[in-house]
């Protein structure tokens, strides 16, 4: 991994109006926990609705498709992915560079504000396990959204896609869909991690994990792959 390009990365996505969408959502899962709590202590009827509905369901993807889709896609869509490919740092440095900063904005992002969620809903044990389950879920949709940013023009709808019917629409419809689902192996981890009954857990742990890898390895390889196919012109051959 190339610190430089990791730090460059950083600095553009910090400094990015696009940055600025990703603080709405947790401050609303955090205000929303607070505000069910406030009215309803037990969080029986509404802690599941809104951890797994609101945070991992749309806070988690949303802001690991904006930052997934930006570290790399951005440089693709305006032309500048030229100058650093033209330089001597190998492809696979610049993906697992990119990788880790939009891994770790995402995860920084998300984790907190569910740690404090949990910790609103049923204590630090809970917070810490939502936390665990978000740093997981991060790298897996990262690895996946930045791949896609190398493969299609349009990585944010087909992102989109994937979250909204694919794990919103069929993953609480059809039991396999569930299996290609980082919705649901985060879900699984938070409930074992956080020992809640809060949150569903459709696969089992061991799945969970192995799935957690499969994506984010896999994803990382093809992303890597792909790159290594991009001509100095930004065109694929």
């Amino acid at each position: 991994m190339n610190g430089t390009v990791a730090a460059i990365s950083a600095r553009a996505l910090l400094g990015r109006r696009r940055f600025l969408l990703l603080l709405p959502l947790p401050v609303l899962l955090v205000g929303l926990a607070a505000l069910a709590h406030a009215a309803q202590p037990d969080p029986t009827d509404w802690g599941g609705p809104v951890l797994a509905g609101l945070g991992f369901g749309v806070v988690l993807p949303m802001i690991a498709l904006l930052v997934g889709t930006a570290v790399l896609g951005a440089e693709i869509d305006d032309g500048t992915i030229v100058h650093l490919l033209a330089t001597p740092v190998a492809r696979r440095d610049i993906v697992l560079a990119k990788l880790l900063v939009a891994a770790g904005i995402t995860a920084a992002v998300s984790a907190v504000p569910m740690y404090l969620t949990g910790l609103i809903v049923a204590g630090g044990r809970l917070g810490l396990g939502l936390a665990l389950a978000s740093v997981l879920g991060s790298a897996a949709y990262s690895a996946v959204f930045l791949t896609l940013s190398v493969l299609t023009r349009r990585p944010v709808l087909i992102g989109l896609l994937y979250v909204l019917i694919w794990e919103g629409l069929l993953g609480n419809l059809l039991a396999g869909s569930r299996l290609l689902s980082i919705q649901q192996y985060t879900l699984t981890i938070a409930a074992k991690a956080g020992d809640t009954t809060l949150l569903p857990d459709k696969v089992s742990l061991p799945v969970a994990l192995v799935m957690t890898a499969v994506f984010l390895i896999g994803g990382t390889v093809l992303a890597i792959e792909r790159l290594r196919s991009f001509r100095l012109t930004g065109e694929t051959a």
